[in-house]
């Protein structure tokens, strides 16, 4: 039986990264709450909306069977304080001052949800990325290049903000960008998807 794909995602990150497994897919955009519970911990966070969007999108597709939804999230934090999309180049400033010379992690989940069944898969990816010593000329350059305000942590590594890194540290390069790829293979195979897909 062939299964069919929704990412719970409308961001562009999301479904170009879902789209180097040439799989056909449809995205629809979850309405979740994202504010963070009393003393939830970054990947806590990230787990529970990503299931959250997953479920959200999924009620919309209880009746299709073999419907597979994908949801994911992804939280950063440098030395407790969760790093979230700046918006704007004044708060991507603050963010990437408060990031240089230090260590900080982006705790991406991953949710493949059963619209049917219920049954889910969970997984936590995090990376570690260590800014260099940047100073606030490099700053100002990268951001009015690249305008990352719509990236938690301000940098896209994918682009140029890898200029701006001096390590990074995890099990899948994709997960940074947004959506863990190698993890979410494995979760469809456990589905009966094969990838790649063969005839």
């Amino acid at each position: 039986m062939s299964r069919q794909l929704i990412l719970a995602s409308t961001s562009q990150y999301r479904k170009e990264l879902l789209g180097r497994l040439r799989l056909p897919f449809q995205a629809h955009a979850p309405q979740t709450d994202e504010t963070p519970l009393p003393g939830e911990a970054p990947g806590e966070l990230a787990l529970r909306l990503a299931a959250a969007k997953a479920r959200a999108v999924a009620s919309r597709f209880a009746a299709a069977p073999g419907a597979l939804v994908i949801g994911s999230d992804q939280v950063a934090h440098c030395e407790g304080v969760i790093m979230g999309k700046p918006g704007n180049y004044e708060n991507a400033v603050q963010q990437l001052r408060a990031m240089r010379g230090k260590t900080t992690i982006f705790d991406t989940a991953l949710c493949l949800l059963d619209a049917a069944s219920g049954r889910q898969q969970l997984r936590l990816v995090p990376t570690r990325v260590t800014l260099r010593m940047l100073d606030d000329a490099e700053i100002d350059a990268y951001l009015r290049a690249e305008e990352p305000y719509d990236c938690a942590g301000s940098a896209k590594s994918e682009g140029l903000g890898v200029a701006l890194m001096q390590s990074m540290e995890g099990e899948d390069p994709n997960a940074l960008i947004g959506l863990p790829l190698i993890a979410l293979c494995d979760m469809l195979r456990a589905e009966g998807v094969r990838i790649p897909a063969v005839p």
